[in-house]
């Protein structure tokens, strides 16, 4: 079984070319409906009494929502705003509410998840969290600049801890004060993780792994409507396949990291999750063989 433990939110997201409020949204979210197209994950969160019964919808119809607490108070709030080039994006604005007081609780029938994702949390609390599963065979753990920037130490002591961690380039370059990316990698193996991914966006990813690097590039797109949550379904894909797989192979990690490229290109397709609620298996599968030709050579 899988779990991912995350932040589950109300998103406003501004591009030049819309606004979009209140829109579903959470690392947690996007990582456990991409991970439901290959296992039914759990997922533990906390929502606010604001909470519309059509967002409590999607989330039964994706996922295991019995982690998911519902606390007296708003839903935690992200605003974020894009710029031209849709690859740059400002905070506008970040209200945790029920989110600040959350102590979360891994449910008895979680307890034995194999597979283990932490979305970007506080990472204390993600350290914590991990002890209560029973026997974990894989985990991963994501961050953010928020908790690189006020929690440095907690975030190294996290990363420890974890069998991989998916960062992003720029908040890998922040987090090991090191520009270039297979110094940084090694850096934080060196903290004690076997795997580390580094996503670069639209330029796809880097799976390192003891001496060995692994690009896969992102599928190519024509059209990026909100790149809000392409990592973090990256994250779910990538886990979800290893779930499903179960099993922790080189190979299959290396597969899996592709199936998290193709579950970042839908996402992007849209605004909210809606790139990738609508989705088919035999979508994926498509894309997934049509990435497979492109990287042929």
């Amino acid at each position: 079984m899988l779990t991912i433990f995350g932040s589950i939110a109300y998103d406003t997201i501004r591009t030049p070319a819309k606004i979009v409020k209140n829109a579903l949204g959470g690392a947690a979210t996007y990582a456990a409906i991409s991970a439901s197209f290959f296992v039914k994950p759990g997922l533990i969160g906390v929502i606010g009494q604001d909470f519309p019964k059509n967002y409590q919808n999607i989330l039964n119809r994706f996922v295991d929502t019995r982690g998911v607490v519902h606390a007296k108070g708003k839903t935690f709030r992200y605003d974020g705003s894009y710029d031209s080039t849709l690859s740059m994006r400002t905070t506008n604005k970040t209200e945790l509410n029920v989110l600040k007081d959350f102590k979360p609780v891994v449910p008895e029938e979680y307890r034995k998840s194999e597979f283990v994702y932490l979305a970007n949390n506080d990472p204390a609390q993600n350290t914590r969290i991990l002890k209560e599963f029973d026997r974990v065979k894989f985990s991963m753990c994501d961050t953010i600049e928020f908790w690189i920037s006020s929690k440095r130490n907690d975030v190294i002591k996290m990363m420890g801890s974890v069998d991989s961690v998916v960062i992003n380039d720029e908040e890998a370059k922040l987090l090991t004060k090191n520009h270039n990316l297979i110094k940084a990698a090694k850096k934080i193996m060196g903290w004690g993780t076997k795997y580390v991914i580094i996503k670069k966006g639209e330029h796809g990813s880097l799976l390192f792994y003891e001496d060995m690097i692994f690009p896969s590039p992102a599928f190519s797109m024509e059209d990026i409507v909100d790149p809000t949550g392409a990592g973090d379904s990256f994250a779910g894909g990538m886990i979800g396949y290893l779930s499903n797989k179960n099993n922790t192979k080189i190979s299959t990690i290396r597969e899996a990291a592709v199936y998290g490229n193709v579950m970042g290109s839908f996402a992007v397709e849209k605004y909210g999750v809606y790139g990738i609620t609508g989705l088919k298996r035999s979508d994926i599968k498509k894309r997934f063989d049509r990435y497979k030709k492109m990287v042929r050579f």
